[in-house]
């Protein structure tokens, strides 16, 4: 099937930058959207920022000027540029992707998959 890795997570000071990159390889016909999502300890998982295929872009409003959402779709990677980091950025970050892949070699399928989540502290 598909497989999503993502890297670029660490440990950083309030006002410091990161980036996340995500790859997806496998069986691959084509990807849709591809996003960023997180979850802090005790909250739910929501969305942080998205991408389409053609580059069109949204974002959470807590992210909005600070976070930017790209994608390299001859590589199958999306990233996500973090800048002017604060604590409530702490969180783990999950990235995902609508995905066509071969399900044979003559049938297709559309599915959701996720990476399996890089940890972003951000220390004050």
């Amino acid at each position: 099937q598909v497989q999503l890795v993502e890297s670029g997570g660490g440990l950083v000071q309030a006002g410091g930058s990161l980036r996340l990159s995500c790859a997806a390889s496998g069986s691959i016909f084509s990807i849709n959207a591809m996003g960023w999502y997180r979850q802090a300890p005790g909250k739910q998982r929501e969305l942080v920022a998205a991408i389409t295929s053609g580059g069109s872009t949204n974002y959470a409003d807590s992210v909005k000027g600070r976070f930017t959402i790209s994608r390299d779709n001859a590589a199958n990677t999306v990233y996500l540029q973090m800048n002017s980091l604060k604590s409530e950025d702490t969180a783990v970050y999950y990235c995902n992707a609508d995905v066509t892949y071969y399900y044979s070699a003559s049938v297709t399928l559309t599915k959701d998959f996720w990476g399996p989540g890089t940890q972003v502290t951000v220390s004050s």
